[in-house]
Order: structure tokens, then sequence, then C-alpha cells
């Protein structure tokens, strides 16, 4: 299969926001394979079980997808799997500053893989995982920024 790109991140839970990203992603390659990276300094509110069934789910209407997890580097889990690209969804300057870092210091260990920044659409730029965690927690309407199924069990989770 041709180009191959990774899509890391802790996805808790995955949001319109990844969704986004994951179909432009798709645009560029051939195959996006989603991965959960282990994080034992992360708590996080799903299980790693719980956040592949979820993102499973989600993008069940794409084809060419994977979800799967790693202990891994980013790295030397693209290079594992064979691809060209890591993606990194970019929302604003601040998250350019963080990401830039670790993509000079992943160029650096592993050249044949380049970095790709994503823009989501704009209507996601002010979401991320933790706003919605928070929101689902005081009961907030989250059905603009989840999928059905995270909205779901969001409210399973915090009832």
């Amino acid at each position: 299969m041709g180009k191959i790109a990774i899509y890391p991140g802790t996805f808790d839970p995955i949001t319109n926001g990844h969704i986004d990203v994951i179909e432009r992603a798709l645009k560029i390659f051939d195959k996006v394979i989603v991965v959960i990276g282990r994080n034992p300094k992360k708590q996080t509110l799903f299980t790693e079980e719980e956040r592949i069934e979820l993102i499973r789910e989600s993008l069940k209407h794409l084809a060419n997808i994977e979800v799967t997890a790693t202990e891994k580097l980013t790295v030397e889990f693209a290079r594992s799997v064979n691809a060209n690209a890591i993606i990194r969804g970019i929302r604003a300057v601040s998250d350019f500053e963080y990401e830039f870092q670790i993509a000079l210091m992943n160029r650096k260990l592993c050249p044949d893989v380049t970095t790709i920044f994503l823009m989501p659409n704009e209507k996601f730029t002010y979401l991320n995982s933790s706003i919605i965690r928070e929101l689902a927690q005081y009961g907030a309407d989250i059905s603009d920024f989840v999928p059905l199924c995270v909205e779901k069990k969001l409210k399973e989770k915090f009832s």
C-alpha cells in the first residue's frame, strides 16, 4: 500500500476535530494509522480499549484506517509500520511551537519520516479532549463536538 501516515495521540476522547484531521490526511495518504501512545504519566478517563473502540466506531465511515496503540517512540512506531509521515493537528500558534520542537527531534531520530501539520476546519480550532471532558462532566451539550458514540460514553462515565 503506497503512502502511509500515522496520527498519534491520546484521543481521550476522539473529537470531531481529530476526525477532520484524519479525513484531511486521507486525501493525501493511502492509509492512516491512528495510534494511541501509551504514556504512563497521563491519567485518562477512558481505558485504552475504550478509546480504540470509540475511534473505530467514529471512523467506520472511512476506508484505509487502522487503529492501534504502542509504547514505542512515535518515530520508532512509524518506522515499524513503514509510514512515510506523522500527522499532527495544529489549532493555534501555541500548538505549533510545541509541535515544531517535537518534529525537529523526530527528524533527527528518523530523517525518513516527515511530520505533516494539518489544520482542522476553523469550527474545530478551539476543541480539545480536555475541554470536552469538562463540558461532559457538567452535563453540557457536546453533540456538536464529538461523534454520537463518544457523547453516549461520556454521559455514561459522568452519570
